[in-house]
């Protein structure tokens, strides 16, 4: 039975949390990839950045409602959702965008659990880890050549 380690891809494209967006939409078009992993300076994995995760920080912002009562004012909605919309509009680096604590898999998982793994978490990309160091990453597309052959 196929393991991740036989049909992931071991030449990895990454970027840092330091990369700029505009080098980051750059890198998604050259590639044509959708997700690429983030990693620190020791190439270690700290998360995963998306295509969606740059055209969300586009999305417009969503100003809270105000209302006041007497001479008190009050917030209709969450401050703290409020800044991190701001702070996503504001992102200029792939560190103030990317999602931490990805989801990732080890070498040995099958086909089958790969693809229970991708559907229950609603990941398109799995970073292969094996001894805390990332080995390769497995996308949809990867399992699904795996299946046709």
């Amino acid at each position: 039975m196929l393991t991740a380690r036989d049909i992931m891809t071991k030449e990895i494209v990454s970027v840092t949390p330091e990369t700029s967006l505009s080098d980051l939409a750059q890198l998604f078009v050259k590639t044509h990839f959708s997700n690429l992993p983030v990693v620190d300076g020791e190439g270690d994995l700290v998360g995963l950045i998306s295509e969606t995760d740059l055209i969300e920080q586009h999305k417009p912002l969503h100003i809270p409602t105000v209302m006041t009562l007497f001479d008190w004012v009050f917030t209709l909605g969450s401050e703290k959702r409020f800044k991190e919309e701001v702070d996503r509009v504001t992102a200029a680096t792939v560190g103030e965008l990317y999602s931490k604590n990805p989801v990732t898999c080890t070498p040995e998982a099958t086909v089958r659990e790969l693809a229970g793994i991708m559907s229950q978490h609603k990941v398109h990309l799995l970073p292969v880890v094996e001894a805390d160091k990332m080995i390769g990453v497995l996308a949809r597309l990867d399992l699904i050549r795996a299946m046709e052959g």
